[in-house]
């Protein structure tokens, strides 16, 4: 079996075959600012009590601070839920985005059964969990009972070889995938990503990678964790590695679709307007005029696409007709990048430095769009409106080529600078 189905298997006590219906104890479920309103409504239709409110996680990211009175209403709604319930895993005040909140707090661990109210909950599975978004009427189901239904997965595997030349990340590896795939090739489907680049990859590109299966329509991304992840899990967990309930998959796993990518000589790949499918090498577009540059999201707002950053901005100015924005994924990172240096370099360049959360990426606050303006950004959607204005355009890109463009006002190959 591979290992997913092997999660899958461990929780229902039986071997699980793909296609098969199962229902399964969840581990965690977690939401935010924008799902738990809807989540918490339906609840109390049904259940007066949560399940166990010591596996539930609820974390403000999408609109922190509110910014309208709708927002503020929501989170309202969620503080006096997280009282009434006594939800102790809250991250209510600025911590960050969940998608690095959760591993940060140790609460993604190898083995688990992950739920969360947001599509990029499959972020988790580069932490060696089975973890998947779902609706908010869901939600409240597990809220209430701990259990949820899926579908056994079929599995693909993607195998990468090849290593990374000092202008591409994991970012344009796993865009380059989804061009490939398709923005449905995968859907309710495992990705299962492995291989030498894989097994030599960090914690922080495994995040990215998986956070975006989704965009390819996968149930779920997930790797099985290597020596860096172990580690780190056990530094947030404050547990042994025995301790971790570690699962690969067998050698002579079966799968729906065996593919295999080689990343040598690859340049960096942007994702064009209007689907994230829509990938080209940036040879194809270099010279595209933008307003926006972004850096941040549950993608890669972490601390190495910050550093990649900063080392192209030192002592360089961002264009007259270009605005940068960085958002850095969680506090933790916001101040790491502070020690490190990197806020100052940002600063000095003319960026604007905005607080920890999504923002602009859902088009929420701090950097939405306006009509026939473009951005090139290092968040995972770039779908008509996504970020603001219908008629705004958004490009997809690694944090290097980001912080090149906005010091050309257009988009740039970092090697060309």
């Amino acid at each position: 079996m591979n290992i997913t189905e092997k999660i899958l298997s461990k929780k229902v006590d039986h071997e699980v075959t793909p296609g098969e219906i199962i229902e399964i104890p969840v581990d965690l479920a977690m939401s935010h600012d924008g799902t738990s309103p809807p989540a918490i409504k339906t609840f109390e239709k049904i259940a007066d009590k949560v399940w166990d409110s010591s596996k539930i996680a609820i974390i403000f990211d999408h609109n922190v601070p509110a910014n309208t009175i709708g927002s503020a209403e929501f989170q309202k709604v969620c503080r006096e839920f997280i009282k009434t319930q006594n939800i102790t895993k809250n991250f209510i005040h600025g911590e960050g985005i969940c998608h690095q909140v959760v591993p940060e707090m140790g609460l993604a661990e190898p083995g688990k059964v992950i739920v969360g109210a947001d599509s990029h909950t499959c972020t988790y599975g580069a932490f060696g969990a089975f973890s998947t978004g779902m609706g908010a009427t869901d939600l409240a189901m597990v809220w209430a009972t701990g259990k949820s239904w899926f579908m056994v997965p079929e599995a693909i595997k993607m195998e990468i070889e090849g290593e990374f030349n000092p202008y591409i990340a994991p970012k344009d590896l796993i865009l380059n995938i989804i061009g490939e795939v398709g923005i449905a090739g995968a859907t309710y489907k495992t990705a299962e990503f492995c291989g030498p680049t894989i097994e030599n990859m960090g914690v922080e590109g495994r995040a990215t990678m998986c956070n975006m299966a989704i965009e390819m329509g996968a149930k779920n991304g997930i790797m099985e964790p290597n020596r860096e992840v172990i580690d780190y899990i056990c530094k947030r967990t404050g547990k042994s590695e025995s301790e971790l309930d570690i699962m690969k998959s067998d050698s002579d796993s079966d799968y729906e679709k065996e593919m295999h990518f080689d990343i040598t000589d690859m340049e960096p790949q942007i994702a064009c307007p209007n689907d994230v499918d829509n990938v080209k090498g940036i040879s194809k577009v270099e010279g595209t005029a933008v307003d926006q540059c972004l850096i941040g999201s549950c993608t890669n707002g972490r601390l190495s696409d910050l550093k990649d950053a900063a080392e192209i901005l030192k002592d360089k100015e961002i264009d007259d007709d270009t605005r940068l924005l960085i958002l850095p994924a969680s506090r933790e990172i916001y101040r790491q990048a502070m020690h490190e240096g990197y806020i100052d370099t940002f600063i000095d360049a003319g960026a604007i430095i905005c607080n920890p959360g999504c923002g602009p990426c859902l088009g929420g606050h701090m950097g939405v769009l306006s009509e026939g303006e473009v951005c090139i950004s290092t968040t995972n959607r770039n779908f008509k409106g996504r970020m603001g204005d219908p008629a705004s355009s958004v490009y997809l890109s690694n944090s290097k080529v980001v912080a090149a463009s906005a010091i050309t006002g257009v988009i740039t190959n970092p090697k060309d600078l």
